[in-house]
């Protein structure tokens, strides 16, 4: 199972975004679940750093299918749509195959 991990401070800016493991949903290569995701959380943190210049550290491990952003400043507006919109993608992951495959979670900070 992949989970996401979406940290945000007590006034709403996001701070990090955390996703671990697969998905399992088949196996490597042919899993459908595990694309979606990494395209989702791959290309907001890419249009993150090339559309719009935001400071972050991101980390990852392909093989313990690791991605860590954390993000060094506030988001400003078109950063948070961004983000927002990831989450939407996220959440349509879940509604189509299920809390087995993709558990998403919000943390305060």
């Amino acid at each position: 199972m992949t989970t996401i991990t979406i940290f945000k401070s007590g006034n709403g800016n996001y701070k990090r975004i955390l996703c671990e493991g697969h998905a399992e949903f088949a196996k490597p290569g042919r899993d459908i679940v595990c694309s979606a995701v990494s395209m989702l959380v791959i290309n907001t943190i890419n249009s993150l750093d090339e559309l719009l210049k935001v400071p972050m550290q991101v980390d990852s491990d392909e093989e313990k299918g690791l991605i860590d952003c954390q993000f060094t400043e506030n988001l400003d507006g078109k950063g948070r749509l961004l983000v927002d919109s990831m989450i939407l993608g996220l959440e349509g992951v879940v509604s189509q195959y299920g809390r087995k495959y993709l558990k998403l979670k919000f943390k305060e900070v």
